[in-house]
């Protein structure tokens, strides 16, 4: 499934760090940052987290929400989340729908291997539920900057 800039964004709820839940519709009204990555605690992972964590007071004046999405456990997403003291929620995808539903569950290859696997990507939604920006095959340095710079301008 492909979504393109303007599209509604797909609707999910999913279970989170600490417990709890979170849900698109709940946040309508919001700017949401939510962000697709491989694997807690792995060195691009953390990076990545790490960037939008120092950049949180930024993203909190725009009123953003941000929110991280892997295939990890809460149980995972809660050490994580300590160990890098991570003021944003990570949400569990283990069956991968919400993944799928953003097309970013693709196929890879590593050695000459094809796997499947999550598409580093990050989806700006706006006030409105609907897809602003898209950010595929995400490189992670400077990837912050450009995600607060669009939810700066929009």
């Amino acid at each position: 499934m492909t979504i393109d800039v303007g599209d509604k964004a797909p609707d999910f709820k999913l279970p989170t760090d600490g417990g709890e839940e979170v849900s698109l519709k709940a946040l309508k009204g919001k700017k949401v940052v939510l962000y697709f990555y491989p694997k807690d605690d792995t060195p691009g992972c953390t990076k990545e987290a790490c960037g939008f964590r120092d950049s949180m007071p930024d993203f909190s004046k725009l009123d953003a929400e941000i929110i991280g999405v892997s295939k990890d456990s809460v149980t995972k997403h809660d050490k994580f989340k300590a160990k890098y003291d991570l003021p944003f929620r990570l949400a569990s995808d283990e069956d991968g729908k919400v993944i799928e539903a953003y097309g970013s569950w693709v196929e890879k290859s590593m050695y000459g291997r094809k796997y499947m696997g999550i598409d580093r990507s990050t989806f700006l939604i706006g006030e409105d539920g609907k897809i602003k920006q898209i950010w595929r095959k995400v490189k992670v340095p400077g990837h912050v900057d450009q995600v607060l710079k669009a939810a700066q301008e929009g």
